[in-house]
C-alpha cells in the first residue's frame, strides 16, 4: 500500500511540475499560476524523498520551493 501511495505521489507530482512549466510557458496572464502548481509539485515530492530517504532530492525540492515562492511573490505582489 505504502508502495503505491508513493507512486501515486510521484506522478501527482510530476503532473504538476508539467503544468507549471506550461503555463509559465504560455507567457499569457494565467502563467503566474504555474508557481501555484510548482508548489504543488514540491510539495509531493518533498513527502517522496522523505520517505524513500532520497536526501538529495529532498534538497533539491527545498531549493524549487524557494524559487516557486520567489517566482509567486514576483508575479503576485
Amino acid at each position: 500500500m505504502v508502495g503505491k501511495r508513493l507512486a501515486v505521489v510521484g506522478w501527482v507530482g510530476s503532473l504538476f511540475g508539467l503544468a507549471g512549466s506550461f503555463l509559465l510557458a504560455l507567457n499569457t496572464s494565467y502563467s503566474g499560476y504555474g508557481f501555484v502548481a510548482f508548489l504543488a509539485s514540491n510539495c509531493a515530492w518533498l513527502y517522496h524523498g522523505t520517505k524513500t530517504r532520497t536526501w538529495a532530492l529532498v534538497v533539491m525540492q527545498v531549493g524549487f520551493t524557494v524559487t516557486s515562492f520567489l517566482g509567486l511573490r514576483n508575479w503576485f505582489f
